[in-house]
């Protein structure tokens, strides 16, 4: 018997009117010129040009003077080749020099894709059967710079979904650096990242930068190190290289909050470190239930600097402060890592693809560092034969750990496929498809990338799988299956 699917009419489609403001920089020389044309402004000038600016973007961002002033902020050093005190200036020609140094950025102009789903930590004020969930999406911008966003909505007790309208504008968050690192950690992961090998003396560097940290340090202790080690001129340009790696790493680690007048639709998690800067892709959440029952929402992303990729985790208690750190370990490499919702026989696990072609299970005691793993599944069928991956973290059913993957044939087409694994030893494969769930029709194969349904994390509600995914990496939309039905194809194929 087949399996009944039935797609949603919901649809999410790229918003090229969501923006942030971002920092603009268009190069120290440029920058000074700028800065003295500013400041050969009358009085009079700066006030009706500042004016003119408040009048033109005021109403699409929340504090745009803040802004500007924090941005004002980041340029002071360039007064000081100029002989000018920054802080003397008078506080409008310092917002008015802030805003040439500010952007807008349109945060999901290109797409937006690859969706997750969870419960929302708050389930009040609903009527029987609904459940309140948050949805989290990859939205890519010009430059193909990914993000995270989130969108409010209510499963009623017909599995119907409905969402809360947009918020008008979008906000980034405070960041705060003050992470603590045990040095033989961070050591461990410059090792497994293969900071520039080919430099020679890259490894004496290292040594000499973290012969001065104690056994541990904050982010601001490495920095004054880092900063007293970069200005030594016996250094040449590929050891500078080096230096500047460290940093990167160290900047990995952080913490964001948003503010609490700001909608879950309004909150953007836009890269920040260099690991990242090129994108925050595919996050993978799931509501974390520990052995003490407090609930975590943690989410596993690929960060993607232009050259390399680094896995890392977010986590978070309410969607409005979230911490950052990297996965470590040997087998804390390649993308798509997804979760378990809670530890099995006393250990985190984590379905994963480390060679980028089959799906392996890690377990570990420490959330961050990964070393042991187990293969589960090659690719077998036809539709697979490129390659398989999860669809998001596992979900527990009465029957089995149900996992929902994704695989790649012919023409790179996606679809979405099944495995169930035993409770108690996921480990075991107890059955898996042998056909998809889910295949691009021709509405979904249209887009940026072709022939591509893909998903990072469903749930059940009222005795359906709810599956968000994206369509040909463009935009997204839901799908449901009777979970009966799923499981009990599921067991006819063991």
């Amino acid at each position: 018997m087949p399996i009944t699917l039935i797609r949603k009419e919901n649809r999410f489609y790229p918003d090229p009117k969501r923006v942030i403001a971002r920092f603009f920089m268009p190069g120290n020389k440029r920058s000074e010129t700028i800065i003295q044309k500013v400041l050969n402004l009358t009085e009079e000038q700066v006030q009706a040009t500042l004016n003119q600016v408040l009048r033109n973007f005021s109403k699409r961002h929340r504090n745009i003077t803040i802004i500007f002033e924090k941005y004002f902020n980041r340029i002071k050093y360039l007064f000081h080749s100029m002989n000018i005190d920054p802080d003397s200036l008078p506080k409008e020609r310092q917002l008015l020099i802030g805003s040439y140094f500010t952007m807008e950025y349109s945060i999901e102009s290109s797409a937006f894709f690859n969706p997750s789903i969870v419960e929302d930590p708050d389930q009040g004020d609903l009527e029987e059967g609904q459940r309140r969930v948050i949805v989290s999406f990859r939205a890519t911008g010009e430059g193909h710079i990914s993000s995270i966003v989130f969108r409010s909505g209510i499963i009623d007790k017909d599995n119907n979904l409905q969402f809360q309208p947009t918020g008008k504008l979008v906000d980034v968050p405070e960041i705060i650096k003050r992470h603590v690192y045990e040095k033989k950690d961070f050591l461990k992961k410059i090792n497994e990242m293969n900071i520039h090998e080919e430099i020679i003396g890259h490894e004496e560097i290292v040594g000499i930068v973290m012969d001065k940290m104690k056994n541990t340090f904050n982010y601001s202790e490495l920095q004054a190190v880092i900063d007293d080690t970069i200005d030594d001129t016996r250094f040449n340009n590929g050891i500078r290289k080096v230096i500047q790696e460290i940093k990167w790493l160290a900047s990995s680690h952080y913490e964001i909050t948003f503010s609490l007048d700001t909608a879950i639709s309004e909150r953007v998690i836009f890269p920040i470190s260099y690991t990242e800067s090129h994108g925050i892709e595919d996050a993978r959440f799931v509501r974390f239930v520990d052995d003490d029952d407090t609930v975590t929402y943690y989410a596993t992303y690929t960060a993607y600097s232009g050259h390399n990729i680094l896995p890392r985790l977010l986590e978070t208690k309410d969607f409005y402060h979230f911490k950052i750190s990297p996965i470590h370990g040997e087998q804390a490499q390649n993308k798509g890592m997804a979760l378990f919702p809670r530890k099995i026989n006393g250990k985190y696990a984590m379905i994963s693809r480390i060679d980028g072609v089959c799906n392996y299970i890690m377990f570990s005691d420490n959330i961050n560092v990964w070393e042991e793993t187990c293969k589960i599944q090659d690719p077998m069928y036809p539709w697979e034969f490129i390659q398989i991956g999860n669809s998001g973290s596992p979900i527990e059913t009465e029957r089995g750990w149900l996992v929902i993957t994704h695989g790649v044939g012919a023409m790179r087409r996606y679809s979405l496929g099944a495995i169930l694994l035993d409770l108690d030893d996921p480990t075991n494969v107890i059955a898996k498809l042998d056909e998809p769930i889910l295949v691009p029709n021709e509405e979904e194969r249209e887009g940026y990338v072709p022939n591509v349904v893909y998903s990072c994390g469903s749930i059940i509600h009222n005795n359906e799988l709810i599956i968000p995914y994206a369509m040909a990496d463009y935009a997204s939309t839901f799908a449901s299956i009777p979970l009966d039905d799923l499981l009990n194809k599921l067991l006819n194929h063991r």
